[in-house]
């Protein structure tokens, strides 16, 4: 039995896999740990039904906070998704990444090997980072390996790199147990809106202009959140100390299809279900209008690298990791979701759900 803290476990992917560890692990002790700051939603976690889940409201940076956290729940893991991860708003306001993603990131690696140097175990820090520390891609680039040298190109990347190399550091330097996981874009349920399918989805739903940046080729590797789970599950109980794994869905799209996919599928799903057009009448589906006459070229983001792809080679070789959903399901699957679930973004769009600040 494990005693795990998931930092940033009120996040999309902390939250999404705060859930599924309760339910594969149900015996095990998980703590999650986030500051609720803007992205942050006790919302995400309610329906996690398990007696061994308990949640905090810490900042990563309280050392004394977080160093209590882990006595008290005799922690031997901890799962790390805390982080600033909007690119655009590291290009406006970059000084909450470094103190977030770096200096946080240092001081859970401090608290946690001190805890675990005093108790006497081995204990294991897993650590959640992205594919856009190895910079961009071309069309004719091979997709990104582990040995990839880091070329980050955003404050946001920038700062995850950094992160990651202080992961790497306490193993080298102490002999600290740890792994690290570069995931490709996620998506799926409780995603925040400000992101590309939960904002094309809601907009469509409101009837507002869905913003594509330049031209939408820009490409991505899309990878279902509970396929990352399974990926990391996989890492933690079987990852080589010291080592990095890439954890990517084989699925690459341009952002402009992405958005027209979403808009067909939303069409589809509205010309059967009289119910959704009363729920939804802004939707140009609920006019009898396609839903990508919405569709607004914006100017291009600073600094917007072309293209990300991860070669997940070494942990389906190393560690038998597959993705299970297919992108044409994961897709369908989230849109259901957003549709189902109107009471968990509609608490995001306008800011009730920080009313819910603890269980």
């Amino acid at each position: 039995m494990k005693s795990i803290i998931v930092t940033g476990g009120a996040g999309f992917i902390g939250s999404n896999f705060a859930h599924y560890w309760c339910e594969t692990y149900p015996e095990d002790k998980v703590l999650v740990v986030d500051s609720l700051s803007y992205a942050g939603n006790l919302h995400s976690l309610t329906r996690i039904d398990n007696p061994n889940f308990s949640f905090l409201r810490c900042d990563i940076n309280d050392t004394e906070k977080v160093a209590k956290a882990m006595r008290d729940h005799s922690v031997d893991t901890l799962v790390h998704f805390a982080a600033e991860s909007h690119v655009d708003r590291s290009i406006d306001a970059p000084d909450i990444f470094l103190e977030t993603n770096i200096i946080g990131t240092h001081n859970l690696l401090k608290v946690a090997k001190n805890y675990w140097d005093e108790i006497g175990i081995e204990g294991h820090f897993h650590h959640v980072s992205t594919d856009e520390v190895y910079g961009e891609l071309t069309m004719e680039d091979e997709a990104f390996k582990e040995s990839n040298p880091y070329l980050p190109n955003s404050p946001y990347s920038a700062s995850k790199a950094s992160s990651d190399f202080f992961v790497r550091a306490y193993h080298h330097t102490y002999g600290m147990k740890v792994t690290t996981s570069n995931c490709s874009n996620n998506y799926g349920p409780y995603h925040f809106p400000e992101k590309l399918i939960p904002l094309t989805i809601l907009n469509i739903l409101a009837g507002k202009n869905i913003p594509v940046y330049g031209d939408g080729k820009n490409i991505r590797d899309w990878l279902y959140v509970d396929d990352h789970s399974r990926g990391i599950d996989l890492v933690i109980q079987n990852g080589v100390p010291g080592e990095t794994y890439n954890i990517g869905g084989n699925n690459e799209w341009t952002n402009i299809d992405i958005v027209k996919i979403i808009c067909s599928y939303i069409d589809k799903k509205f010309s059967s279900d009289e119910q959704l057009k009363k729920k939804y009448p802004e939707c140009p589906a609920s006019n009898a209008t396609a839903s990508d006459s919405l569709i607004s070229y914006v100017k291009d983001r600073a600094g917007h690298d072309f293209r990300y792809a991860v070669d997940t080679q070494k942990i389906q070789a190393a560690l038998g990791y597959e993705p299970e959903i297919t992108f044409e399901t994961g897709i369908e699957m989230t849109i259901d979701w957003y549709l189902e679930n109107d009471e968990w973004w509609s608490g995001v769009t306008d800011g009730s759900y920080r009313k819910l600040t603890s269980f």
